[in-house]
């Protein structure tokens, strides 16, 4: 037991003190917060250069239609001004408008002519206040007195439906199914994620240590199932550690945003009261909405068992991984470089992949016979079960994923502790399955 944690402790300190892993573990949650953060504040940002665009009217119905904006405007040409489209192009205006007929009897019989790609910015203003008055003017005709005040209150009726999620006890917390998703999708991915990568860390890892003729010298002092077993579970702690740090900095953020942003002083509130009463009403109400959204959010996840996710994430992580570095550690044992593990790992990474397709599928029907059955099945239970837990699964099937995750970790680490104790030493050779069963067969006699 002394040899196994000693290999334990070379791995983990080995990986932990790298540059790569730290830079990897403190720019992780920035990373993920800048995912989320960015293309909102992206789509924030306005063109806020003036375009100028020339509007040829052959109808003279739409000289009042067009309103400028604060960087696109708008200038009619009369028909004694006509000009040709290049010289409108040429003359500084972004584009040419030309409405050739009624659009109400002809919608379709209007051009934007530019020598670039127009922006959609301006594309939609054009749309919007074109449609907009022939929405008038056919509401109009029909000569109905308060239709268009009827239409608008029909329009903005929206149903806010609150879904209510009850405990065992009865207890009624607010809950999401969006949050849920999302939930589900962050944990399918992070599992996924860290057993392909710390996976392959065990199998490379083992075949460097045999190209370098390590190996021989710490299988004199340590059995090879020792050596296995101490390499796979202190590249697990390193994931561990990592997972660990990056759940703690994560909820540092959180608490940052909640008590210093969406949590405001006195001194905040008045400054916001400050902002409405200068004429700033729009950017107070979007403050407050934000903050409204955050704490809507907050009490989501507080409703929602967050420490029980965790502790099914961290026992389906440790399962799932410990199974795949088995075999990762079995196949770096066999062959004797890097450019050999195509024809194995392929097979073993397939379950995987397909545990990703089957985990998506799953936010749709997360209580299906698919999803439940590659639920049970120990090489994609870890994805899949994870993409479920946030939609209540049964115990039942809980415990009959884990009881079966935890066996066939015991039966896999077993085949490969039998592979890599005579793959090892093997050297110069080229390996197929039928001769990996043969050292199984082999090392059971």
């Amino acid at each position: 037991m002394n040899k196994i944690l000693l290999i334990i402790n070379r791995e983990y300190l080995t990986r932990v003190r790298k540059k790569s892993f730290i830079i990897m573990t403190l720019l992780s949650p920035l990373i993920f917060a800048g995912m989320i953060v960015v293309p909102g504040w992206l789509n924030t940002q306005k063109d806020t250069k003036e375009k100028i665009i020339a509007i040829e009217d052959m109808t003279g119905l739409y000289q009042d239609v067009f309103e400028n904006t604060d960087y696109i405007k708008y200038q009619y040409q009369h028909k004694k001004e006509a000009i040709e489209k290049k010289e409108a192009l040429q003359k500084g205006f972004e584009a040419l408008l030309v409405i050739n007929s009624n659009l109400l009897q002809n919608p379709s019989d209007v051009q934007l002519i530019s020598e670039g790609q127009i922006t959609m910015n301006v594309q939609n203003n054009i749309k919007h206040q074109l449609n907009t008055y022939l929405r008038n003017e056919k509401l109009s005709s029909y000569k109905i007195d308060g239709l268009d005040e009827k239409i608008k209150e029909v329009n903005n009726l929206r149903v806010d439906l609150q879904t209510i999620r009850l405990d065992e006890d009865g207890k009624e917390k607010q809950s999401s199914a969006m949050f849920a998703m999302i939930i589900g999708m962050v944990s399918a991915l992070l599992i996924y994620m860290f057993m392909l990568m710390y996976g392959t860390q065990v199998m490379r890892g083992v075949i460097e240590e045999k190209t370098n003729r390590i190996v021989e010298v710490m299988i004199s002092s340590v059995k090879p199932f020792q050596l296995m077993m101490g390499k796979i579970i202190g590249i697990g702690l390193v994931a561990l550690t990592q997972f660990g740090l990056w759940v703690i900095l994560t909820l540092a953020v959180i608490f940052t945003l909640q008590n210093f942003v969406f949590n405001p002083e006195p001194q905040q509130i008045q400054q916001t009261m400050e902002m409405a009463q200068n004429n700033q009403i729009s950017q107070a109400s979007q403050t407050q909405e934000a903050a409204a959204k955050f704490n809507e959010v907050m009490t989501i996840i507080e409703d929602a068992n967050i420490a029980g996710i965790i502790a099914l994430f961290l026992f389906y992580f440790i399962g799932g991984y410990l199974i795949y570095s088995a075999l990762f550690a079995a196949i770096g044992s066999a062959i004797d470089n890097e450019t050999e593990t195509q024809q194995f790992v392929m097979p073993i990474l397939l379950p995987l992949i397909l545990s990703i397709y089957v985990a998506m599928a799953a936010f749709n029907n997360p209580h299906g016979d698919i999803a439940f059955w590659f639920s049970v099945i120990p090489f994609t239970s870890p994805v899949v079960m994870m993409s479920r837990i946030p939609f209540d699964v049964p115990t039942w099937e809980l415990v009959l994923s884990m009881a079966i995750l935890a066996c066939s970790f015991l039966i896999l680490t077993w085949f490969a502790g039998r592979v890599y104790r005579t793959g090892i030493l093997m050297y110069g050779k080229k390996v197929s399955y039928k001769e990996i069963w043969k050292w199984f067969i082999q090392a059971g006699k």
